[in-house]
């Protein structure tokens, strides 16, 4: 069984200080630096939206401006520069593109079987959202996942979104388990 861990759009934008900032999304930097250095593979999405991206308020949608190609709030945390990544996944490149999901309109999948991955542990931000979708896809491709739930955030637009994003990604397959207990999976082999 080849083992994989995936992070989820860890980027300035959704950090503090950030244009979408994620209530202490910044928390899950070491959990996810350990977790980089004992699973192995590791990959990586990355919000990347053109300027005038259809979430965005300035265009209608529900979101402000964020993660636009190529500025300082696309840039991964600052905790990524220590973890070694194997690929980075786009997503959200095109204007209408939603992009909640690592799998939607990439080769995500095809990359992660490309290297024999089976099982995918999945970290980052933010849980009601792309971590959420992210892991529900990969379900749907097959993968034995894994949601590390102490290191992962929500955005909660609505009291209990995180909660609900939870119990969708169990329903969908995927498992939810501590750093300690995924670590510790990790490291057995």
């Amino acid at each position: 069984m080849t083992k994989a861990l995936l992070i989820i759009d860890f980027q300035n934008d959704f950090t503090s200080g950030g244009a979408l900032a994620v209530p202490e999304g910044d928390e899950i930097a070491e959990p996810v630096k350990k977790l980089a250095e004992r699973t192995g593979l590791v990959f990586a999405t990355r919000d990347w939206h053109p300027p005038d991206h259809a979430s965005f308020e300035t265009e209608g949608g529900p979101w402000p401006v964020h993660c636009v190609q190529g500025t300082h709030g696309a840039d991964f945390h600052p905790a990524m520069e220590e973890v070694d990544l194997d690929a980075v996944v786009d997503v959200g490149r095109g204007r209408d593109d939603e992009g909640y999901s690592g799998f939607e309109k990439s080769d995500l999948a095809q990359i992660l079987r490309d290297r024999d991955v089976d099982q995918v542990y999945v970290c980052g931000l933010a849980t009601d959202y792309c971590v959420r979708a992210s892991a529900i896809d990969a379900c749907r491709e097959g993968f034995d996942v894994t949601v590390v739930e102490d290191a992962v955030r929500g955005v909660e637009v609505n009291a209990g979104d995180s909660q609900r994003a939870f119990a969708d990604m169990r329903k969908a397959g995927a498992k939810v388990a501590s750093f300690d207990e995924v670590l510790a999976a990790a490291e057995a082999g």
